[in-house]
C-alpha cells in the first residue's frame, strides 16, 4: 500500500522517526490504513479530553510524537478491534525494521485502550 497524499499531509510536523515507521508499515501491512491525525493543537486535545476520547492533556500528539491510524477494508474506515491487532503487528514490525521503539495504545494497561494510536516512547523521545 502507498500512503495517500492526505495521510502524508496529516503527518506534517510528526517526528521523522515515526514517519519512517508509518511509511514502512504501509509497505508491509495486510491492512490498508489512513493517518487520521498527527500533530494536534492543545485546544483540540482539551475537546477530546472533555468528550472522553482522550484521558490526558499531555498527549504525545501535541509534540509530534504520535499518530492515529484508521483501518480500511473495501475502502471503508473500520473500527473492529481485530483489524487493529493486525495493523499494530505491522507497525511494530516496521518499527523493529527501522530500529525505532514504538508504543501502541492497544497495549495500554487499565481501562482505556486506544487501538488507532501509535507513539514514540517519552523515555527515548522526550
Amino acid at each position: 500500500m502507498i500512503i495517500d497524499p492526505r495521510s502524508a499531509a496529516r503527518m506534517a510536523g510528526v517526528h521523522i522517526d515515526l514517519r519512517r515507521v508509518i511509511y514502512r508499515a504501509a509497505e508491509i501491512t495486510q491492512i490498508d490504513f489512513i493517518v487520521t491525525e498527527g500533530v494536534r493543537e492543545l485546544a483540540r486535545q482539551k475537546v477530546l479530553v472533555a468528550a472522553g476520547a482522550s484521558k490526558t492533556l499531555l498527549s504525545r500528539h501535541i509534540t509530534g510524537h504520535a499518530v492515529d491510524l484508521a483501518a480500511k477494508v473495501g475502502g471503508e474506515i473500520r473500527l473492529d478491534w481485530p483489524l487493529y491487532h493486525l495493523l499494530a503487528a505491522a507497525v511494530k514490525e516496521a518499527a523493529r525494521l527501522e530500529g525505532v521503539p514504538i508504543e501502541w495504545g492497544g497495549d495500554w494497561r487499565g481501562g482505556f485502550k486506544d487501538g488507532p494510536h501509535f507513539q514514540l516512547p517519552s523515555k527515548e523521545y522526550p
